[in-house]
Protein backbone atom coordinates (compact mmCIF):
# COMPACT_ATOMS: atom_id res chain seq x y z
CA UNK A 1 0.00 0.00 0.00
CA UNK A 2 1.44 3.64 -1.21
CA UNK A 3 1.23 6.28 1.91
CA UNK A 4 -0.26 9.06 0.40
CA UNK A 5 2.57 11.44 -0.40
CA UNK A 6 2.20 14.61 2.27
CA UNK A 7 3.92 17.80 0.07
CA UNK A 8 4.09 21.44 0.63
CA UNK A 9 4.16 23.44 -2.26
CA UNK A 10 5.29 27.32 -1.55
CA UNK A 11 5.84 30.06 -3.64
CA UNK A 12 3.41 31.98 -6.59
CA UNK A 13 -0.47 31.92 -6.25
CA UNK A 14 -2.34 33.30 -8.97
CA UNK A 15 -6.06 33.78 -9.80
CA UNK A 16 -6.66 33.48 -13.45
CA UNK A 17 -9.34 34.78 -15.51
CA UNK A 18 -9.63 33.41 -18.88
CA UNK A 19 -11.72 34.48 -21.30
CA UNK A 20 -12.22 32.12 -24.38
CA UNK A 21 -13.25 33.26 -27.86
CA UNK A 22 -11.35 36.58 -28.22
CA UNK A 23 -11.09 37.65 -31.68
CA UNK A 24 -9.68 41.14 -31.16
CA UNK A 25 -9.59 43.94 -28.41
CA UNK A 26 -13.19 45.50 -29.05
CA UNK A 27 -12.32 49.59 -30.25
CA UNK A 28 -12.75 52.68 -27.79
CA UNK A 29 -15.88 51.74 -25.35
CA UNK A 30 -17.26 48.80 -27.71
CA UNK A 31 -17.87 45.16 -26.21
CA UNK A 32 -17.99 42.09 -27.49
CA UNK A 33 -19.43 38.56 -26.70
CA UNK A 34 -17.60 35.66 -25.81
CA UNK A 35 -18.25 32.00 -24.90
CA UNK A 36 -16.62 31.31 -21.62
CA UNK A 37 -15.58 33.07 -18.74
CA UNK A 38 -13.86 31.25 -15.82
CA UNK A 39 -11.42 31.75 -12.94
CA UNK A 40 -9.02 29.19 -11.23
CA UNK A 41 -6.03 28.92 -8.94
CA UNK A 42 -2.70 28.88 -11.02
CA UNK A 43 0.37 29.53 -10.43
CA UNK A 44 4.01 27.46 -10.19
CA UNK A 45 2.68 27.02 -6.68
CA UNK A 46 -0.51 27.44 -6.76
CA UNK A 47 -1.30 25.57 -9.73
CA UNK A 48 0.95 22.89 -8.97
CA UNK A 49 -1.34 22.35 -5.80
CA UNK A 50 -4.74 21.85 -7.22
CA UNK A 51 -3.42 19.37 -9.65
CA UNK A 52 -1.24 17.45 -6.93
CA UNK A 53 -4.53 16.85 -4.44
CA UNK A 54 -6.64 16.16 -7.42
CA UNK A 55 -4.31 13.09 -7.70
CA UNK A 56 -4.39 12.20 -4.23
CA UNK A 57 -1.20 14.20 -2.19
CA UNK A 58 -1.98 15.88 1.23
CA UNK A 59 -0.97 19.35 -0.05
CA UNK A 60 0.07 22.38 2.46
CA UNK A 61 0.46 25.80 0.52
CA UNK A 62 2.64 28.36 1.09
CA UNK A 63 2.66 31.90 -0.01
CA UNK A 64 0.78 35.23 0.06
CA UNK A 65 -2.23 36.61 -1.30
CA UNK A 66 -3.81 39.93 -0.78
CA UNK A 67 -6.70 40.90 1.77
CA UNK A 68 -8.80 41.55 -1.22
CA UNK A 69 -11.89 39.89 -3.21
CA UNK A 70 -9.59 38.40 -5.01
CA UNK A 71 -7.44 36.31 -2.61
CA UNK A 72 -10.85 35.64 -0.90
CA UNK A 73 -11.57 33.67 -4.14
CA UNK A 74 -8.27 32.03 -4.50
CA UNK A 75 -8.28 31.09 -0.94
CA UNK A 76 -11.87 29.13 -1.99
CA UNK A 77 -11.17 27.61 -4.71
CA UNK A 78 -8.24 25.95 -3.66
CA UNK A 79 -9.74 24.95 -0.46
CA UNK A 80 -12.32 23.11 -2.81
CA UNK A 81 -9.80 21.40 -4.33
CA UNK A 82 -8.72 20.02 -1.22
CA UNK A 83 -5.44 22.42 -0.33
CA UNK A 84 -4.74 23.19 2.74
CA UNK A 85 -4.50 26.84 2.72
CA UNK A 86 -3.70 27.48 6.11
CA UNK A 87 -0.43 28.91 5.19
CA UNK A 88 -1.01 31.25 3.03
CA UNK A 89 -1.04 34.75 4.45
CA UNK A 90 -3.29 37.69 2.93
CA UNK A 91 -1.51 41.07 3.25
CA UNK A 92 -3.33 44.26 3.67
CA UNK A 93 -2.87 46.76 1.13
CA UNK A 94 -1.54 44.59 -1.11
CA UNK A 95 -3.33 43.03 -3.62
CA UNK A 96 -4.00 39.25 -4.80
CA UNK A 97 -1.72 38.50 -7.71
CA UNK A 98 -3.96 37.84 -10.74
CA UNK A 99 -3.88 37.25 -14.55
CA UNK A 100 -6.03 37.84 -17.70
CA UNK A 101 -6.06 35.73 -20.08
CA UNK A 102 -8.08 35.90 -23.58
CA UNK A 103 -7.73 33.12 -25.59
CA UNK A 104 -8.27 33.82 -29.44
CA UNK A 105 -9.88 31.31 -31.86
CA UNK A 106 -6.39 30.02 -32.60
CA UNK A 107 -5.35 29.35 -29.04
CA UNK A 108 -3.12 31.98 -28.94
CA UNK A 109 -3.22 33.09 -25.33
CA UNK A 110 -1.54 36.71 -24.34
CA UNK A 111 -1.65 37.46 -21.28
CA UNK A 112 -1.95 40.15 -18.49
CA UNK A 113 -0.31 40.23 -15.23
CA UNK A 114 -0.37 41.91 -12.26
CA UNK A 115 2.47 40.53 -9.73
CA UNK A 116 0.49 41.70 -6.65
CA UNK A 117 1.20 39.53 -3.34
CA UNK A 118 3.46 37.68 -4.52
CA UNK A 119 6.40 40.10 -4.35
CA UNK A 120 5.73 40.67 -0.56
CA UNK A 121 5.71 36.89 0.05
CA UNK A 122 9.09 35.78 2.35
CA UNK A 123 10.56 33.20 4.60
CA UNK A 124 9.43 35.17 7.64
CA UNK A 125 5.39 33.99 6.67
CA UNK A 126 5.96 30.65 7.17
CA UNK A 127 7.32 28.32 9.97
CA UNK A 128 10.40 26.22 7.98
CA UNK A 129 9.69 23.12 10.51
CA UNK A 130 6.58 23.19 9.70
CA UNK A 131 7.19 23.51 5.94
CA UNK A 132 9.31 20.58 6.09
CA UNK A 133 7.35 18.64 8.18
CA UNK A 134 6.03 16.08 5.30
CA UNK A 135 7.25 14.15 2.66
CA UNK A 136 8.08 16.59 -0.38
CA UNK A 137 8.49 20.66 -0.68
CA UNK A 138 8.34 22.67 -4.01
CA UNK A 139 9.23 25.86 -5.03
CA UNK A 140 7.85 27.47 -7.79
CA UNK A 141 8.76 30.88 -8.31
CA UNK A 142 12.48 30.84 -6.89
CA UNK A 143 13.18 34.09 -8.15
CA UNK A 144 10.47 36.36 -5.83
CA UNK A 145 12.84 34.41 -2.83
CA UNK A 146 15.60 34.96 -3.96
CA UNK A 147 18.98 32.20 -4.08
CA UNK A 148 19.83 32.67 -0.68
CA UNK A 149 16.36 32.39 0.86
CA UNK A 150 15.07 29.73 -1.79
CA UNK A 151 18.51 27.90 -0.62
CA UNK A 152 17.65 27.95 3.36
CA UNK A 153 14.12 26.77 2.86
CA UNK A 154 15.85 23.74 0.58
CA UNK A 155 18.55 23.38 2.43
CA UNK A 156 16.13 22.73 5.84
CA UNK A 157 13.74 20.74 3.69
CA UNK A 158 16.89 18.70 2.80
CA UNK A 159 18.13 18.37 6.48
CA UNK A 160 14.30 17.03 7.39
CA UNK A 161 14.86 14.27 4.75
CA UNK A 162 12.27 15.48 2.34
CA UNK A 163 12.95 15.24 -1.25
CA UNK A 164 12.80 18.88 -3.05
CA UNK A 165 11.95 20.23 -6.40
CA UNK A 166 12.00 24.11 -8.45
CA UNK A 167 9.78 25.34 -11.22
CA UNK A 168 10.72 28.53 -11.80
CA UNK A 169 8.05 31.14 -13.12
CA UNK A 170 10.39 34.04 -15.42
CA UNK A 171 11.72 33.30 -18.80
CA UNK A 172 15.12 32.49 -19.16
CA UNK A 173 17.59 35.06 -18.60
CA UNK A 174 21.53 34.17 -17.16
CA UNK A 175 21.33 36.81 -14.63
CA UNK A 176 17.79 35.27 -13.25
CA UNK A 177 19.73 32.23 -13.12
CA UNK A 178 22.55 33.36 -11.10
CA UNK A 179 19.90 35.34 -8.91
CA UNK A 180 18.28 31.55 -7.89
CA UNK A 181 21.53 29.46 -8.46
CA UNK A 182 22.93 29.27 -4.72
CA UNK A 183 19.57 26.76 -4.24
CA UNK A 184 20.43 23.97 -7.25
CA UNK A 185 22.61 21.75 -4.92
CA UNK A 186 19.63 21.19 -2.67
CA UNK A 187 17.52 20.65 -5.38
CA UNK A 188 16.49 17.04 -6.48
CA UNK A 189 13.89 18.01 -9.40
CA UNK A 190 14.43 21.08 -11.58
CA UNK A 191 11.35 21.54 -14.05
CA UNK A 192 11.61 24.13 -16.28
CA UNK A 193 10.46 24.54 -20.20
CA UNK A 194 12.59 24.31 -23.02
CA UNK A 195 12.93 28.21 -23.28
CA UNK A 196 13.88 28.89 -19.99
CA UNK A 197 16.59 25.81 -20.25
CA UNK A 198 18.08 27.35 -23.62
CA UNK A 199 17.80 31.05 -22.26
CA UNK A 200 19.68 30.53 -18.64
CA UNK A 201 22.74 28.23 -20.37
CA UNK A 202 23.24 30.50 -23.85
CA UNK A 203 22.83 26.51 -25.25
CA UNK A 204 21.12 25.78 -28.71
CA UNK A 205 20.83 22.21 -27.90
CA UNK A 206 18.19 21.34 -24.84
CA UNK A 207 20.34 18.20 -23.39
CA UNK A 208 23.77 20.00 -22.76
CA UNK A 209 21.43 23.26 -21.70
CA UNK A 210 20.17 20.39 -18.94
CA UNK A 211 23.81 19.04 -18.69
CA UNK A 212 24.76 22.62 -17.77
CA UNK A 213 22.09 22.85 -14.89
CA UNK A 214 23.02 19.92 -13.74
CA UNK A 215 26.49 21.03 -13.41
CA UNK A 216 24.88 23.53 -11.31
CA UNK A 217 24.12 21.44 -8.23
CA UNK A 218 20.49 19.99 -9.53
CA UNK A 219 19.98 16.21 -9.60
CA UNK A 220 17.43 15.84 -12.80
CA UNK A 221 16.15 18.32 -14.95
CA UNK A 222 12.64 17.71 -16.10
CA UNK A 223 11.92 19.66 -19.34
CA UNK A 224 8.55 19.44 -20.86
CA UNK A 225 8.52 20.88 -24.71
CA UNK A 226 5.20 21.82 -25.88
CA UNK A 227 3.73 19.54 -27.91
CA UNK A 228 7.36 17.76 -28.03
CA UNK A 229 6.58 16.20 -24.67
CA UNK A 230 9.33 16.21 -22.04
CA UNK A 231 12.97 15.52 -21.88
CA UNK A 232 14.36 13.80 -18.44
CA UNK A 233 18.38 14.34 -17.90
CA UNK A 234 20.55 13.22 -14.87
CA UNK A 235 24.46 12.76 -14.62
CA UNK A 236 23.88 9.33 -15.86
CA UNK A 237 21.21 9.18 -18.34
CA UNK A 238 18.38 11.45 -20.26
CA UNK A 239 15.46 10.22 -22.63
CA UNK A 240 12.82 11.81 -24.40
CA UNK A 241 8.77 11.45 -23.48
CA UNK A 242 6.22 12.50 -25.63
CA UNK A 243 3.18 14.27 -25.22
CA UNK A 244 -0.24 12.27 -25.57
CA UNK A 245 -2.64 13.67 -28.33
CA UNK A 246 -5.24 15.99 -26.97
CA UNK A 247 -8.30 18.04 -28.12
CA UNK A 248 -7.00 21.73 -26.67
CA UNK A 249 -9.13 24.07 -25.39
CA UNK A 250 -6.28 25.84 -23.51
CA UNK A 251 -2.59 25.16 -22.32
CA UNK A 252 -2.86 27.52 -19.67
CA UNK A 253 -1.05 25.39 -16.67
CA UNK A 254 -0.06 22.58 -18.74
CA UNK A 255 3.75 23.05 -17.03
CA UNK A 256 2.32 23.09 -13.35
CA UNK A 257 0.47 19.69 -14.32
CA UNK A 258 3.08 18.15 -16.15
CA UNK A 259 5.43 19.21 -12.77
CA UNK A 260 2.51 17.57 -10.10
CA UNK A 261 2.30 14.41 -12.72
CA UNK A 262 5.81 14.06 -12.58
CA UNK A 263 5.95 14.49 -9.04
CA UNK A 264 3.05 12.69 -7.69
CA UNK A 265 4.61 9.86 -9.92
CA UNK A 266 8.20 9.92 -8.33
CA UNK A 267 6.33 10.19 -4.79
CA UNK A 268 4.58 7.25 -4.95
CA UNK A 269 7.60 5.20 -5.87
CA UNK A 270 7.42 5.60 -9.71
CA UNK A 271 10.81 5.54 -12.17
CA UNK A 272 11.85 8.68 -13.74
CA UNK A 273 10.43 7.49 -17.45
CA UNK A 274 6.69 6.48 -15.55
CA UNK A 275 6.67 9.76 -13.60
CA UNK A 276 7.40 11.89 -16.97
CA UNK A 277 4.83 10.12 -18.97
CA UNK A 278 2.31 10.48 -15.51
CA UNK A 279 3.24 14.52 -16.10
CA UNK A 280 2.98 14.47 -20.07
CA UNK A 281 -0.91 12.39 -19.00
CA UNK A 282 -1.90 15.04 -16.35
CA UNK A 283 -0.98 18.40 -18.97
CA UNK A 284 -2.86 16.85 -21.73
CA UNK A 285 -5.96 16.76 -19.44
CA UNK A 286 -5.58 20.30 -18.29
CA UNK A 287 -5.10 21.24 -22.07
CA UNK A 288 -8.50 19.67 -22.84
CA UNK A 289 -10.23 22.04 -19.98
CA UNK A 290 -10.04 25.72 -18.92
CA UNK A 291 -7.68 25.69 -15.63
CA UNK A 292 -5.97 23.14 -13.94
CA UNK A 293 -9.23 22.70 -11.89
CA UNK A 294 -11.17 21.91 -15.03
CA UNK A 295 -13.12 18.77 -15.69
CA UNK A 296 -12.71 15.39 -12.73
CA UNK A 297 -9.68 13.78 -13.45
CA UNK A 298 -7.56 12.12 -10.68
CA UNK A 299 -5.05 9.42 -10.85
CA UNK A 300 -7.16 6.75 -11.91
CA UNK A 301 -9.01 8.42 -14.01
CA UNK A 302 -5.22 10.00 -16.07
CA UNK A 303 -3.83 6.02 -15.57
CA UNK A 304 -7.12 5.27 -17.72
CA UNK A 305 -6.00 7.70 -20.03
CA UNK A 306 -2.59 7.06 -20.83
CA UNK A 307 -2.98 3.33 -20.90
CA UNK A 308 -5.64 3.85 -23.54
CA UNK A 309 -3.52 6.33 -25.39
CA UNK A 310 -0.76 4.21 -25.84
CA UNK A 311 0.81 6.23 -28.99
CA UNK A 312 1.46 9.56 -27.40
CA UNK A 313 1.37 11.80 -30.15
Amino acid sequence: MVTQPDIAVVGVHVLDTHIVGVASIPAGSDGQLVETIKVSPAGTAGGTAVVLSRLGAHVRSYGAVGADPLGDILLSLLGSNGVDVSGLVQIVGSQTSASVIPVRPNGDRPAWHCVGANAAFSLDAVDLDEVAGGTHVHLGGPEFLGGAAAATLLRHAKDNGCSTSIDILAAGDPGLLSWISEAFPHTDYLLPNDEQVLGFTGEADLETGARKLLAAGVRCVAVTRGREGALVVTADDAFAVPAYAVDVVDTTGCGDAFSAGFLLGRAIGRDLAESARLGCAVAAQVAGGLGTDAGLYDLAVVDDFAAQNQGPG
